[in-house]
């Protein structure tokens, strides 16, 4: 059986994921796409807008073969860390032919001569990085200035201007740091533009989709505040999103609206206060993604708290970008620290792929990966015991993480709280 991995984080799953899974097993001559995806927290430092579950079944009633889940501490890791995590994550199951990701450009060589670069530093390529660092730049544009000056190719360094094509360049530099077996493979990203907040034609953007979800909590919201005003009705919403995610899954969409979803950052905004209310700025350096700089503006804003948004918007600067900031508070809110993280990275980055669900017409997969994985594949939380002590520790971090979330859902729509070790595999 030939198997192509696609790295994703389906926030939520729509046309043009269906999309990619379709062409990916086209384009790599797989028999089937085994799916890495993010769990409950996503890679712009957010919760993702539904649960990891509904979004893995999603993905399995449009064709996916497998789901694993990404490890919190990577899922919501900068792009580098991200691509690391997610890739590290395929090839460590060993089963795993080729990876296929979109981008804007649908340049492989491109991509894969960019990656190179990035990935080795040349000498050159370094002092104008440097230079252009010392003159004030940001380092993603710094770093874009100086590839453009080094390869004397404006062309290429573009490449760094569109989100896909610079997580397709990170996905390239961890296989060949890596020495992965794995084939990489790009498609034409189909439709809008990855920031657009509008519907577009049948493939939107994930943001447009999810703000159209947002604004669709705008009732519920109304009600518990007493508020009155004109609401669009649900239905009218759903009509919106028909054209723009497949039919199984509006089917979802309906059947889940207010129990399961949406989820968005202020959700989180007392627990994130609560985390932050008795830190120093000693302490918050202790976490991922957070500087000095950034820990001593957190303590120093904080009586300026409102909610989790405005917290990312008040300390946001031109040297920090709002992701950077949200990464890092969702990293403190979640424990995620540096010298953990660190250890992980020095043991082998991975100790086990939990499977949150399969095709049963794709059961096969278990015996390769049973056969050929070099970590153990987990379908219950009960067969973690013989991890080692570090991975029982990832583990903890990435169950409390689901936890937190499924509290977080359970509070808001008064529905029951089911702990993670009592979910069970999805099976399509």
């Amino acid at each position: 059986m030939k198997i192509v991995g696609l790295i994703t984080e389906y926030n939520p799953f729509h046309n043009g994921h269906l999309y990619h899974i379709e062409e990916a097993k086209r384009a790599a001559g797989a028999d089937t796409a085994v799916v890495v995806m993010s769990g409950d927290y996503v890679q712009r430092g957010t919760p993702a807008v539904m649960p990891k579950r509904l979004r893995a079944e999603m993905a399995l009633k449009c064709g996916a073969g497998a789901v694993f889940e990404l490890p919190v501490c990577y899922a919501s890791g900068s792009a580098e860390f991200f691509a690391m995590g997610a890739v590290s994550l395929l090839d460590s199951l060993g089963a795993v032919d080729s990876i296929c990701f979109g981008s804007e450009s649908n340049d492989l060589e491109a991509l894969q001569e960019t990656a190179g670069i990035l990935l080795e530093e040349p000498a050159g390529y370094q002092e104008l990085l440097k230079k252009a660092l010392r003159s004030g730049c940001s380092y993603p544009s710094a770093r874009q200035k100086a590839l453009s000056e080094y390869t004397g190719n404006e062309a290429l360094a573009s490449l760094l201007d569109d989100p896909n094509n610079i997580l397709g360049i990170e996905y390239l530099k961890a296989l060949k740091k890596l020495g992965s077996r794995m084939v990489p493979y790009t498609i034409l990203r189909q439709g809008a533009h990855y920031h657009d907040k509008s519907l577009s034609g049948q493939y939107s953007s994930a943001s447009a989709i999810r703000s159209l979800l947002a604004y669709s909590a705008s009732s519920l919201r109304a009600e518990r505040s007493g508020g009155t005003f004109e609401d669009m009705p649900f239905s009218s919403i759903l009509a919106e999103l028909g054209e723009q995610v497949p039919a199984c899954c509006l089917e979802l969409l309906s059947d889940y609206h207010n129990v399961q979803y949406p989820v968005c950052q202020n959700d989180f905004s007392l627990i994130l206060k609560y985390k932050l209310l008795n830190k120093q700025p000693e302490d918050l350096t202790r976490y991922m993604d957070v500087s000095g700089e950034l820990a001593n503006r957190i303590c120093s804003q904080l009586n300026n708290f409102f909610n989790y948004m405005q917290f990312c918007d008040l300390l946001k600067t031109r040297e920090i970008t709002y992701s950077r900031i949200s990464r890092a508070l969702l990293h403190i809110m979640l424990g995620i620290k540096k010298k953990d993280v660190r250890k992980y990275i020095e043991n082998g980055r991975h100790f086990y792929a939990r499977l949150l669900g399969f095709r049963k017409d794709r059961e096969k997969l278990f015996s390769l990966f049973s056969e050929m994985s070099r970590v153990p594949v987990l379908t219950r939380l009960s067969e973690s015991s013989g991890l080692p002590p570090l991975g029982q520790q990832m583990l903890r971090n990435d169950i409390l993480a689901s936890n937190l979330y499924t509290s977080v859902v359970t509070d808001k729509f008064k529905t029951a709280f089911l702990n993670e070790y009592k979910q069970a595999v999805i099976k399509i």
